[in-house]
């Protein structure tokens, strides 16, 4: 008998389809992990079980959680509903927790909402689900602020939350999305240690086959708001029978094609970078401590060339690439492009500064939604010494935008009108704007979809290609590391702590840390190896 059953699902949102006949279900101790891109209805499923659906929101269909139909519950039955017997995960820990109450206040307030317990014993309950989720009393007392923990203890606070009162299912909607392989392995760890523990049931949404593969024991794919194909793990990736499975499974397996190149002199060089930060006083005699992030860092990338850099959250990969930008001041050190040398301390140059540029991870984040495209692309002309007239401005904007892939007309439209890989490939375009030899791409695909990701990577590599920019691509995700970089650097803890070729140093790890990211890192390839999947 399962634990959950959603039978012929329907939603509409004024008027607009969104799920269609969507049926699944979830039984005690199991885990059913729904694939799909962006789009495809995977957190409006999750909503509709939870009845948190906005206003126009028409829904069909059945929904029952141990016999009870929750289609037919009141919005005060539902509030019970949810806490005690359906707990819930988001992606993202830092808007899903309150930055001015404590973490100690919040998993209690889970408990309050939903029970009649006194506040003593919701903090009781609150300290026993922390120490549950790992972040224990010595070291991570109730009166700690989000702000203290970092992205992965703040995923543990979100998750004590949703399991303080040991629901019966647990939906986790994305939520290691945007974690580093090493934390995300440890919470996928905790989320099935959790499972086991209670008996419960869980559902798992994500785009990354690699992560649930080898945590789901049935599978619902879902595209344009059906599921398209479902079965148990296993049996899904061995028979396929759906294009769209095939498609997923080629686009988390892609390999950009790239022409090989001739490797020319160094063009970008750090020798010894050092990025410090003062830390508050604790006392008023007390002298200010120093944190350094970036600690005596010599990296090289030559003409021709992808180089990777590798590590976890907070090693100090993007202050590296904010200091050999010159979006920040070194404290040591120096920073060379093509011989013209920076000391640290002295501003870098408009004309070397022209010939870098960067693409961030979150493609919407990165511009101002009150500008068209046009503007957005030509920001960097700032950097140029003669800034083009009207006609030339438009001709540039007309190429950046033809060359990632876009239309000329697009330049009027506003970045809301994009979806995100178009948002990011306007990103491209704007780092290409002033025709810069060395690209950094810091998490530039991280956030996107399978598919989404495989054409964005060979998008990047056919620009290497056409017009011989070199990339830094920064990221956590060594999968697409290994896609498109000659070289790789690892950092940790502010240090490079291993480089060489790509293959080399992924295949035969020389330093702990390296073999740990290695490992951690979850491949759909040995994942299927594994379960006697071709």
């Amino acid at each position: 008998m399962s634990l959950l059953s959603v039978e012929k699902l329907s939603l509409s949102i004024h008027g607009t389809p969104i799920l269609d006949r969507v049926s699944l279900a979830v039984g005690e101790g199991e885990v059913l992990g729904i694939i799909g891109e962006s789009g495809s209805g995977k957190s409006m499923t999750a909503l509709s079980i939870l009845d948190l659906l906005p206003r126009g929101a028409r829904r069909t269909g059945r929904i029952v959680l141990e016999d009870r139909e929750l289609t037919a519950l009141s919005e005060r039955r539902m509030c019970q509903v949810r806490g005690q017997s359906i707990g819930m995960v988001f992606q993202e820990p830092m808007t899903a927790l309150n930055p001015v109450r404590t973490i100690g206040d919040q998993v209690a307030e889970t408990v309050l909402v939903h029970t009649d317990r006194s506040r003593r014993a919701a903090l009781a309950i609150a300290r026993e689900a922390l120490d549950r989720v790992g972040l224990h009393a010595d070291r991570f007392p109730l009166t700690r602020y989000p702000h203290e923990l970092s992205g992965g203890q703040r995923q543990r606070v979100v998750i004590a939350m949703a399991v303080a009162l040991r629901p019966r299912l647990l939906i986790c909607d994305e939520p290691t999305t945007a974690l580093d392989v090493t934390t995300q392995a440890q919470i996928i760890a905790l989320l099935r240690g959790l499972v086991a523990e209670d008996g419960m049931g869980m559902i798992f949404i994500t785009h990354d086959l690699g992560v649930i593969t080898g945590l789901a024991d049935r599978l619902a794919i879902m595209r344009a708001g059906e599921v398209v194909e479902a079965g148990a793990t296993r049996e899904v990736f061995t028979r396929m029978r759906h294009p769209y499975t095939r498609k997923l499974r080629e686009a988390s397996a892609h390999v950009p094609q790239r022409k090989a190149r001739a490797i020319g002199a160094t063009l970008l060089e750090t020798r010894d970078l050092i990025r410090e930060y003062r830390l508050p006083r604790r006392t008023f005699l007390e002298a200010p401590q120093v944190f350094r992030a970036v600690d005596r860092v010599s990296l090289t990338v030559r003409k021709g060339e992808n180089v990777g850099l590798v590590g976890e959250s907070g090693c100090g990969k993007s202050t590296l690439s904010r200091a050999v930008l010159g979006l920040e001041a070194a404290q040591g050190g120096t920073i060379a492009l093509e011989g013209a040398r920076i000391e640290a301390g002295h501003a870098m140059p408009r004309a070397l500064r022209r010939r870098m540029q960067i693409v961030f991870q979150d493609p919407y984040g990165s511009f101002n939604p009150r500008h068209r495209v046009a503007r957005l692309v030509t920001e960097p002309f700032h950097l140029l010494e003669e800034r083009p007239d009207r006609r030339e401005r438009a001709q540039r904007v007309a190429e950046a935008l033809t060359a990632v892939g876009l239309h000329e007309s697009d330049a009027e439209k506003y970045i809301h009108e994009f979806s995100g890989g178009q948002r990011q490939r306007i990103a491209i375009a704007r780092a290409l704007i002033t025709r810069p030899e060395l690209i950094i791409l810091d998490e530039a695909v991280s956030a996107l979809d399978v598919s989404i990701r495989a054409q964005i990577l060979d998008l990047l590599a056919d620009l290497s290609d056409r017009f011989g920019v070199s990339y830094l691509f920064i990221s956590h995700d060594l999968g697409v590391v290994r896609a498109i970089t000659d070289r790789v650097y690892v950092m940790k803890s502010g240090r490079i702590v291993e480089e060489g070729e790509t293959e080399a140093v992924f295949d035969h790890p020389r330093h702990d840390y390296t073999r740990e990211l290695v490992a951690a890192t979850p491949r759909l390839d040995r994942v299927l190896a594994e379960m006697g999947v071709g």
